[in-house]
């Protein structure tokens, strides 16, 4: 029983319960409204509870792990020397594999047509999305979505110049704050190299206070971890009661398709990079990457499981800090692979549900719309869901807002999976860098 005291087993366990207990919440716990009534709604809301309090300790750790493993990744060789080439490979991996995430997903969609039944749209998905149009209309929901996605739009979706803007924060502090990840990189970096600046005891001390601040939040990681099964189970069990199965039903088949794209890019395609670009075994890199993997998958969150990414990557695959600390953090604001591919998905199959046919030239603004708007998707449960919304109004299909109100409905356990593939896509990126700067990375 030994295996038990490992945090991958610990996590694993907690998921098959969750979904054990979540379906039982579902079928034997519901009213005639669809909604959990007595003790169980009672009990959801516990799960809920914990959930959340495990998702807000690792979001607590974030900022001042993220700064301290900066500032000592640098500080500790004394030199910002070769930073230039560590930023042009990590920028170069990032916008490889993401293209190549959306191509793969581009062509599931159109192999697979899960919007098409016998060559026609799908009519009970269409009849849902009006469906749902209509109660949110009525319901004065569908006006708050858009003042939501406007309000995106304006504020994480402007011209690429936005994303400079955010690499240098008026107040950092507010950055901090808001978990503005980008201000907080260069904010660090900066720093690192004016402390290396500082004559003689003056940076000597500064480095072991930092390295000591880094140790720290390292050590609450580890802590945080140890609540981990607790967390997971309060995260997902609630999903699983709260997902009705007629409408997965109508959606069978986009959801198997995103699942194939996902998994071909998660198994297949980043495997294969690790292999011959990176020369590492893939298989070594599953193993130090599992608590990671399944923290990513239970909070549906890169930004919350960087932590846990950081721990894993530096502690299992032997990353050093120099080029873990630059990748990861920036790999949780602008690397997607997951999402990227999942809005290609989306926007195609919401086009063929409501008869669109679109040209080859649609398709590739399409892909270049997803590898933009993945960029400004914030680490977050489903905002990818805004992303999308933002596609189907560039290419013009109307109903967008409706069409996500339906997605939504499915999207938590797709959500789920593709930021598992997103903090894998970070992490292979962490490894290859790491490998081709001469470190002896995954080894025994």
């Amino acid at each position: 029983m030994n295996f038990l005291k490992k945090a991958h087993w610990q996590i694993l366990i907690a998921l098959i319960a969750s979904l054990i207990v979540g379906i039982s919440l579902r079928e034997f716990a519901m009213d005639d409204s669809g909604k959990l009534s007595g003790a169980a709604a009672s009990f959801s809301t516990l799960c809920t509870f914990l959930g959340q309090l495990f998702l807000n300790a690792l979001k607590m750790i974030i900022v001042p792990l993220v700064v301290s493993s900066i500032i000592c990744g640098i500080g500790g060789v004394g030199k910002i020397d070769g930073f230039a080439r560590l930023g042009i490979k990590t920028i170069a991996f990032y916008a490889l594999t993401s293209s190549v995430a959306i191509l793969i997903g581009l062509t599931a969609v159109n192999v697979m047509q899960p919007g098409l039944v016998d060559g026609k749209p799908n009519e009970n998905v269409r009849s849902a999305i009006e469906n749902r149009a209509a109660e949110m209309r009525d319901s004065g929901e569908l006006d708050k979505s858009l003042a939501k996605i406007d309000t995106a739009k304006e504020g994480g979706f402007g011209p690429i110049a936005d994303i400079f803007k955010r690499m240098l924060p008026p107040n950092i502090v507010s950055a901090a704050a808001q978990g503005q990840m980008l201000g907080l990189i260069v904010f660090s970096i900066l720093f690192a190299v004016a402390m290396t600046k500082l004559d003689g005891s003056a940076s000597h001390t500064m480095l072991n206070f930092i390295q000591g601040l880094n140790d720290v939040m390292i050590t609450m990681t580890h802590w945080v971890m140890l609540a981990a099964p607790i967390g997971v189970f309060g995260l997902v069990t609630p999903t699983i009661a709260d997902a009705g199965f007629d409408l997965f039903v109508s959606l069978a088949r986009y959801i198997t398709t995103v699942a194939a794209a996902l998994g071909t890019h998660f198994f297949i395609a980043m495997p294969l990079i690790l292999l011959f670009v990176g020369r590492v075994n893939p298989l070594r890199h599953f193993r130090a990457m599992r608590d990671a993997l399944i923290t990513a998958f239970s909070t549906a969150s890169s930004s919350a499981t960087l932590p846990v990414t950081l721990d894993c990557v530096q502690q299992e695959a032997g990353v050093s800090k120099r080029v873990s600390s630059f990748t990861l953090p920036l790999g949780a604001t602008v690397n997607m692979d997951g999402t990227a591919l999942y809005e290609c998905v989306a926007v195609m199959f919401v086009a063929q549900v409501l008869g669109y046919d679109f040209s080859f030239a649609t398709q590739l603004s399409i892909v270049l719309l997803a590898l933009m708007t993945s960029i400004g998707v914030a680490g977050v449960p489903s905002a990818s869901l805004v992303a999308i919304v933002v596609i189907m109004q560039s290419v013009k299909i109307e109903g967008a807002e409706a069409a996500i109100a339906v997605l939504f409905s499915v999207d938590r356990l797709l959500d789920m999976s593709r930021t598992a593939v997103n903090v894998f896509g970070d992490s292979c990126a962490a490894v290859v860098i790491a490998k081709s700067e001469g470190e002896a990375v995954l080894t025994d």
